[in-house]
């Protein structure tokens, strides 16, 4: 017996993210790791730089109680602060760095792609350029010269990712303009007197959009990891404030005598890198009827 058809247009989106179970399971995941992050000060100890007697505290075992009373669920680190403390607020770092930073290269990758799409001459060839001699380039060399040649903060991991990471979204918007820019409706609205810039923003880029999204959320995942790994390396965010990154880079010298101290944040970063990837093809397919089609088959 043949499925019901689906919905048309965002009900039909929304229907088959919904039965879809990488989609659940993504955006449980995200959703759980973000409440967390939100809630913070009220699901932890409040402070995540807060030491107390290092000697008594320190490398306490996953669901131990310290001589206070106060209740560890994942442990403590080298300097007897709460794991589960610094991990839900290190959430919060990793996810506005990563955020952000998919935000800015989305921002760039559109307005270079829409303009590259849509403009023929100097200036589509110019941008095309720029987005292949970009591309060109190794970004983790990139990102490891850029980061060392500055003070690391977070807000330089946001801007090195967002100005590194752009160039695939260029090339997705610069594809669906130049198809789009072919249709009837669009040479409507040409034929009507409207501005260029103004059938480009208002007509063409959000039909466009739709590898945007996908984009997106592949990058998210994608941003937390590289975000997290130049916190490993010590050129990302700076302790003592708190990120996946550093968290795993201090417990990489106890794998042996305190293993939770980098399996902790270790876990977390994987969860949340699998969930964003997952949700992204759950995302693809629902929004591409080619794929839904010979995923059906």
């Amino acid at each position: 017996m043949d499925r019901p058809a689906d919905p048309p247009g965002t009900a039909g989106i929304v229907t088959r993210l919904l039965r879809d179970r990488r989609a659940g399971f993504g955006a449980t995941v995200l959703m759980i790791v973000t409440l967390a992050a939100a809630a913070a000060p009220l699901v932890s100890g409040g402070n995540p730089a807060e030491q107390h007697d290092i000697v008594a505290t320190r490398f306490l075992p996953p669901l131990a109680t310290d001589h206070a009373g106060a209740f560890h669920p994942l442990g403590t680190d080298r300097f007897g602060r709460d794991l589960w403390t610094r991990l839900v607020y290190g959430a919060r770092v990793s996810l506005t760095v990563g955020g952000l930073a998919v935000l800015l290269s989305v921002a760039i990758g559109v307005l270079v792609g829409g303009v590259a799409g849509y403009r023929s001459g100097p200036v589509s060839t110019l941008l095309l350029a720029v987005t292949d001699f970009a591309l060109a380039v190794p970004r983790v060399v990139l990102l490891l010269l850029l980061a060392a040649l500055t003070q690391p903060s977070a807000a330089l991991v946001i801007i090195v990712l967002g100005l590194t990471g752009w160039m695939s979204v260029a090339r997705l918007v610069h594809g669906e303009v130049r198809s789009l820019a072919a249709r009837p409706f669009v040479e409507g609205a040409v034929a009507l007197g409207l501005a260029r810039g103004r059938v480009l923003i208002r007509h063409i880029l959000p039909n466009a959009l739709t590898p945007v999204i996908v984009s997106a959320a592949l990058g998210l995942g994608n941003a937390i990891m590289l975000e997290a790994g130049l916190s490993f390396l010590g050129l990302g965010v700076q302790p003592p404030t708190p990120s996946w990154g550093n968290m795993i880079a201090s417990g990489r010298d106890t794998l042996v005598n305190a293993p939770w101290v980098a399996a902790a944040p270790g876990v977390a970063l994987v969860l949340v890198v699998v969930a964003c990837t997952l949700l992204g093809d759950a995302v693809q397919d629902s929004l591409d009827p080619t794929r839904r089609m010979q995923t059906a088959r």
